[in-house]
């Protein structure tokens, strides 16, 4: 007499996979950046280095696992890449990396506008959220796409 609960999910990791365009791995370097720039951001937020006027490269330095999580999947995508184009699927090696560059490029962007913008900078929140606007409708078109391929 066991019932067997289904609980209903409305993502599920290979949609997400899919509309965003990055691999499980991609989204494992992501996630232990995030992780270490937060624990690099409480401890200069605790030891009472962030309380008077930050520089820029200050607070770029406490980004910079951020940055070297963006550099990992830039390799990352380039070593994909070439491996996709020399197993002759070509069309699909040249769309990755098209992809995953641009993706990473605007998310670079973006942190590096917020460090600017942290840093005392002259910048509006709509010149630094900019990217993310434009990532987000690259995002809706794949997403669009995907659904009427599959």
């Amino acid at each position: 007499m066991s019932d067997e609960v289904e609980i209903k999910t409305y993502f599920k990791l290979v949609d997400v996979v899919k509309w965003i365009g990055i691999t499980q791995f991609e989204i494992l370097v992501n996630l232990i950046a995030f992780f270490v720039f937060t624990i690099v951001l409480t401890l200069k937020s605790s030891s009472g280095a962030l309380d008077n006027h930050v520089s820029t490269s200050e607070w770029l330095v406490v980004f910079s696992p951020l940055f070297c999580g963006d550099f990992c999947n830039a390799y990352f995508c380039i070593i994909v890449g070439i491996r996709m184009y020399l197993g002759n699927k070509h069309r699909q090696a040249v769309n990755r990396l098209l992809w995953s560059l641009a993706l990473l490029l605007l998310t670079s962007g973006f942190k590096y506008l917020i460090c600017m913008k942290a840093g005392q900078s002259v910048l509006e929140y709509i010149e630094v959220f900019a990217p993310i606007i434009v990532l987000l409708q690259m995002i809706a078109i794949k997403a669009c796409q995907s659904n009427q391929q599959s």
